[in-house]
């Protein structure tokens, strides 16, 4: 009788799960609070039956740790703990400076 060989799966790393985290660009519609701003995200969808694209904002707060966002900027936002009642977002990078 043969030994049966058992599958080895890779042990599951629970630090990989926590830098996997969700990213999203978007633009910063309010710099107004300390440490603190809003981006929209706009999200196109055509529209399963009827085939006319429908458009879609989001607004998500995030941290802002350095205030260093303003109006207009494009930014990229991470998914992190909750930091406050709103706010469960941080701002990763500024792409792109407003004109």
């Amino acid at each position: 009788m043969e030994p049966t060989q058992e599958k080895l799966l890779p042990a599951h790393d629970p630090a990989s799960d926590r830098n996997a985290r969700k990213e999203i660009v978007g633009k910063v519609t309010s710099s107004k609070m300390e440490k603190s701003i809003t981006v929209a995200v706009v999200e196109k969808q055509k529209h399963p039956k009827y085939g006319k694209f429908v458009t879609k904002t989001t607004k998500f707060h995030a941290h802002d740790e350095k205030n260093e966002c303003g109006e207009g900027d494009t930014v990229r936002i991470m998914s992190t703990r909750p930091l406050s009642k709103i706010k469960r977002w941080r701002l990763v990078e500024i792409l792109e400076r407003a004109k």
